[in-house]
């Protein structure tokens, strides 16, 4: 698997200027989140968007939320997987996470809350619906430029169309023990773009394509943006969907959440006709994201080296 690193990831300063399309602001970006996605899959993002009151007030919500009793997170479920809640498992007996749909729409935000505080919640509704939106701003900005930097833009009304989001809450408890222990296993993300925002719990862990593992420490105004293997496959291989995972440590509880953009049921991901030719040639044929969901999620996915090569691998 390779040994941990003192290499850091790229740092993409989104704050500085008022990115717009076509600007020489907005191309030098463009160009450092190519080459980021072609050698990471992913990289520390500065976005001054989400203002610090509203970052703190997220992580006050997430401690209010877990404490909630059991039986009361186990009401969020969901038929699909992992969008529900997740916890008491044996082989990761640190992690608990829930799942939002939809959480940057006010209805969606509030439908999920009066489900956990049937008396309301409003303070926390409204805090994690402005979060979600606001990040959904800088997912979309990722996702413009990527498809700038190939050549694809004319795609990009489609592509953003093509998916909803998911906030997904992550609780990690502290091991209470200074050696490492597993707290989420090492796997690539399905979706399109993730951004996740921590505590300043550390955990995180990225493999790089030489299977060495970058321990990630963003800083408190920074957020980690990867690519999922639906990106990867849409792009015909030309970025790199990266290996990570959680590994825990001491006494402190790890919070994180991550916006997670997913394409819809019933929307087939085939890479554009311009990113195929001789140099590049078809890696995947064409899928459902949902349904791949199902196939890795199954005893042979869960097995398989690479789930999205074994589900639809040219």
């Amino acid at each position: 698997m390779g040994s941990e690193t003192t290499l850091k990831l790229p740092t993409i300063d989104f704050s500085k200027v008022e990115l717009k399309p076509g600007t020489p602001e907005w191309d030098l970006v463009k160009v450092q989140v190519h080459e980021a996605l072609q050698e990471f899959g992913c990289f520390e993002a500065l976005f001054d968007k989400v203002p610090s009151d509203l970052r703190k007030a997220i992580f006050d919500a997430l401690e209010d939320l877990f404490n909630l009793p059991l039986q009361t997170k186990l009401k969020n479920s969901s038929k699909k997987p992992y969008h529900g809640y997740v916890g008491q498992y044996p082989m990761v007996p640190l992690y608990e996470s829930m799942g939002i749909d939809d959480a940057n729409h006010p209805e969606k935000a509030e439908s999920f809350t009066n489900l956990l505080w049937p008396e309301g919640n409003p303070d926390f509704s409204k805090t994690i619906q402005s979060y979600s939106e606001q990040l959904s701003e800088l997912d979309q900005i990722i996702r413009r430029m990527v498809l700038e930097s190939l050549g694809v833009e004319k795609y990009l009304e489609e592509h953003i169309a093509s998916t909803n989001y998911l906030l997904r809450v992550m609780k990690y408890k502290g091991p209470e023990s200074s050696e490492n222990k597993l707290g989420l296993n090492a796997h690539t993300d399905k979706n399109i773009v993730t951004i996740l925002y921590q505590n300043q719990v550390d955990g995180l862990e990225v493999q790089t394509k030489d299977g060495e593992w970058i321990n990630v420490k963003p800083s408190p105004d920074s957020f980690t943006v990867m690519i999922g293997d639906s990106f990867y496959a849409w792009a015909n291989g030309r970025f790199h969907s990266p290996y990570h995972r959680v590994m825990m440590t001491g006494f402190e509880t790890r919070y994180s959440l991550g916006l997670f953009s997913i394409p819809k049921a019933g929307y087939i991901i085939k890479a554009p006709e311009e990113l195929v030719d001789e140099d590049h040639p078809l890696m995947f044929k064409a899928f459902d994201h949902v349904e791949f969901l199902g196939f890795y999620y199954t005893e042979a996915g869960q097995k398989a080296k690479s789930a999205l090569q074994t589900y639809c691998g040219v």
